[in-house]
């Protein structure tokens, strides 16, 4: 049913979203157009992605899963970026933490806990990662903001830039120790118990559909930027709420679908590692990206975020942190991950 709607809307929105653009519509018929759109392709993207995830894998599967529904929001963020919308990207990556820490694994322990009582994931990666987490967000992102009181633009961007370099470098060592190196040495035995299933298309109509859909999604998404100025004046949004809340949903909506199908499933580490393995790939690898890629434009990009925005990070990482830490979880930690999401957007919203 869902994926019929989908392909509805790509096949309407397409066709539109070009007429629009050439025809000047109104920017709020269009963004309305544009988000839809995106959403509907971000669709097409998960479902490829967890075809090749049946593959390759529970692991590479989330790891896919977090690439491709980050490259929407890397692609919208490029486009922002080349706009000279500093703000809203910066709070998009905000929203990006916020939205699948707390809103996509809410989700998921909360639907997922609805069908099974108690359901377990790999405790040694929940430990891993929240190690990470803690690195990426709590010290990559505060240390900056904190020495940045005293530096100038130069020296803050010098900073930023250096911060990026090692955050990246971090993310690749990550990766190899997850996926080579330590590969299958921390085991648990909630990973073995996966029945065997069969991929909706075959690799190469994946990958094929997987290309094809992300050339749409940055057709659409550099119009999309186009539209955020008008918008946020017509219904009173800030730069800030676009960001954090809008952008970051509709970059997301592929994993965010992804990840409440697995729990609904039962495949809690798959759900996992993409709720939390999609965050620690945006605070690792797109946010210090897109600072490198600000170089190549008129504004640059400092990792400097606002207070709200960063007191919100790092509260969602500390509660994440204490939920997820013991590998099993349940509908009423879901509720708790989802009224902390829900408190920070009206937070957002009224600012």
């Amino acid at each position: 049913m869902v994926n019929r709607i989908f392909t509805i809307f790509v096949i309407i929105g397409i066709p539109l979203s070009v007429i629009g653009s050439v025809l000047h519509w109104p920017s709020v018929i269009m963004f309305a157009v544009y988000c839809l759109t995106i959403i509907a392709l971000a669709g097409f993207m998960g479902r490829a992605t967890e075809s090749l995830a049946i593959v390759a894998g529970p692991r590479i599967g989330g790891l896919l899963n977090a690439t491709f529904g980050n490259a929407v929001e890397l692609i919208i963020s490029i486009f922002a970026l080349k706009e000279g919308l500093v703000g809203v990207v910066l709070a998009s990556l905000t929203g990006s933490v916020l939205g699948n820490l707390l809103l996509v694994a809410g989700l998921s322990f909360f639907v997922g806990g609805l069908k099974f009582k108690r359901q377990e994931f790999n405790v040694y990666d929940a430990r891993h990662n929240s190690g990470l987490l803690m690195f990426a967000v709590i010290v990559a992102f505060v240390i900056p903001e904190v020495f940045a009181f005293n530096m100038n633009e130069t020296k803050t961007l010098s900073l930023s830039i250096g911060v990026s370099v090692i955050l990246i470098v971090l993310y690749l060592a990550a990766l190899l120790f997850k996926l080579v190196t330590h590969r299958g040495a921390y085991q648990h035995h909630s990973d073995v118990v996966e029945e065997h299933e069969e991929p909706e298309w075959s690799k190469k109509k994946a990958i094929i559909i997987l290309l094809l859909s992300t050339i749409a999604v940055a057709y659409v998404s550099e119009n999309l930027v186009h539209t955020f100025h008008t918008v946020g004046e017509q219904f009173g949004w800030s730069e800030l709420f676009i960001g954090v809340i809008i952008v970051a949903i509709v970059g997301n909506a592929a994993e965010h679908a992804s990840a409440i199908i697995m729990a609904y499933k039962n495949k809690m580490n798959i759900a996992v590692e993409i709720a939390i393995g999609s965050t620690l790939q945006v605070a690792m690898f797109v946010a210090p990206l897109l600072v490198l890629i600000s170089l190549f434009f008129t504004v640059k990009m400092p990792l400097v975020f606002t207070l709200p925005e960063l007191i919100s990070m790092v509260t969602a990482v500390l509660l994440t942190i204490s939920i997820t830490n013991d590998g099993d979880t349940n509908w009423f930690e879901g509720a708790t991950l989802l009224a902390a999401y829900i408190i920070m957007g009206i937070g957002f919203y009224l600012l």
